[in-house]
């Protein structure tokens, strides 16, 4: 008789509305600082928060515990992305009068985003080293080398790179959100299909049907850190049928306009702390118990 597989709904539940609460607030900080900053001291200050980003994820190389390090590592990497990535095309976007995308007199699309495509071939040359250099545990990265290498995989990735958990999980949030978003700016763009195409609409069920294979895996994992790093594959494949169905005006994104929306926003914001601290004291719990 098989034994039965164990799952864990709690350390499942919290992990992801943690990633989850974590999606509005970055969308809802960078609206904030673009409205009520300078457009100076914005530029200032979001090269300060990547920087900053940068430092929390080379702090989580040296602390110990890996639901540490992996909180580290997100929390770093959410900074490093809004910062030094948004608001880096954000600054070349405007400072070269790069224009938005408008359609019935509203900008559906913001010239930071419409430049975006062009890192293209910069984030297939970190996935050409991902793939032809590394044994590691993403499933995306594995079935390729499975088809692409076939038997001589264990020879061409014969072994993983150096493992710091907060590195990890930064690149894992990082190249996630950089190749989701390639995703979605092709599938909008007009010259290839749309936004209100059919493929663009199957895009967005394909990957919301992924996050529940992803989420199935996920509710298999009982370490914190383990389960909070499948968590963000999760959500982050979860958002894309959020952005289509934004973007079609299907429901009212309030992260965009979070100044109107300030109670809603708060109380994000308050659940993605208290999630947080509650992670912190189950994972010290745990390990003061071992």
């Amino acid at each position: 008789m098989k034994n039965k597989q164990k799952y864990y709904p709690r350390q499942t539940l919290i992990a992801f509305l943690l990633v989850l609460f974590a999606m509005p607030l970055g969308h809802a900080l960078m609206i904030l600082m673009e409205k009520f900053m300078g457009e100076g001291a914005m530029h200032i200050a979001g090269f300060m928060m990547g920087f900053v980003g940068l430092i929390l994820v080379i702090i989580g190389v040296f602390v110990k515990g890996d639901t540490r390090q992996t909180l580290w590592g997100f929390i770093g990497g959410l900074l490093f992305w809004t910062g030094w990535v948004e608001f880096l095309f954000l600054y070349y976007a405007r400072r070269y009068g790069v224009q938005p995308e408008i359609e019935n007199g509203e900008i559906v699309t913001k010239p930071e985003y419409l430049i975006m495509p062009a890192s293209f071939g910069l984030w297939m040359m970190v996935m050409t080293m991902y793939v032809f250099s590394t044994r590691n545990g993403c499933d995306f990265i594995t079935w390729i080398q499975k088809v692409v290498f076939r038997t001589k995989r264990k020879v061409i990735a014969a072994q993983p790179m150096t493992r710091h958990t907060s590195i990890v999980t930064f690149m894992e949030l990082n190249m996630m959100l950089w190749g989701l978003y390639l995703l979605l700016m092709f599938c909008y763009d007009k010259r290839f299909l749309g936004d209100h195409h059919p493929v663009t609409f199957l895009v967005g069920v394909g990957c919301l049907i992924g996050s529940f294979f992803i989420l199935r895996r996920q509710l298999r994992l009982a370490s914190w850190g383990a389960n909070i790093r499948m968590a963000i594959a999760t959500v982050v494949v979860f958002w894309v049928p959020v952005e289509v169905l934004g973007r079609l005006d299907f429901f009212k994104e309030i992260w965009i306009e979070p100044e109107k929306y300030t109670t809603q926003m708060i109380c994000i914001l308050v659940a993605f702390v208290a999630l947080l601290v509650y992670i912190m004291f189950a994972a010290h719990k745990k390990k003061s118990h071992e």
